[in-house]
């Protein structure tokens, strides 16, 4: 009876530690959330473009951090540079070949803050069919209420990968062989 005893306590306050933890949609309706990237051409300057087309959200838990998790779907046929023929080279297949690989995808792992709010959110990301752990670095923004009557909670973060690791080898020059992506996520908490 004792072993009930504690087995019913143990599960009752695992629900109520998950309980803490607050659910939130990517504003991408509102247009409130970016992801961006940059690499650099010839070595002379930086491109940047962003993808138009994503969704997913995030678990967040302020009093125990390391349970928060996050999951973002990319439309890479979203791709946008601010240059048409540009962004049709980029989604054929020398680069994304969007037809082939329709879905991009990042789901974390594990997540941990650092003393002054530095976050390290490690996952699989799979892009171009091929899925590999990489690291965002970020920060909290911040949370609160909004006009709308709403929670919102927002989060920055980069991560840098070489193209290679994901099966694109199109020859850039070797100034061009990473590819840094810029988050700035804005959540609406569920």
């Amino acid at each position: 009876m004792r072993h009930l005893l504690l087995a019913g306590i143990i599960i009752l306050s695992s629900f109520s530690a998950s309980a803490v933890a607050e659910n939130y949609t990517i504003d991408t309706k509102g247009s409130h959330a970016f992801i961006q990237f940059r690499i650099k051409h010839l070595g002379y300057s930086w491109l940047y473009g962003r993808f138009n087309k994503f969704d997913g959200g995030f678990k967040y838990d302020e009093k125990n951090p390391a349970t928060s998790s996050v999951t973002v779907n990319i439309d890479p046929a979203s791709v946008d540079t601010n240059h048409a023929e540009r962004d049709k080279h980029i989604r054929n297949k020398d680069f994304l070949h969007v037809t082939k690989f329709p879905t991009a995808k990042f789901v974390s792992t594990s997540f941990e803050e650092k003393p002054g709010g530095q976050i390290l959110i490690k996952g699989n990301f799979t892009l171009h069919g091929v899925t590999k752990e990489i690291v965002i670095t970020g920060n909290h923004i911040g949370h609160g209420k909004d006009p709308w009557g709403g929670y919102r909670r927002g989060f920055s973060g980069t991560t840098t990968f070489a193209l290679k690791d994901f099966g694109i080898n199109y020859n850039l020059g070797p100034a061009s062989e990473e590819i840094e992506i810029i988050l700035s996520i804005e959540g609406i908490r569920q």
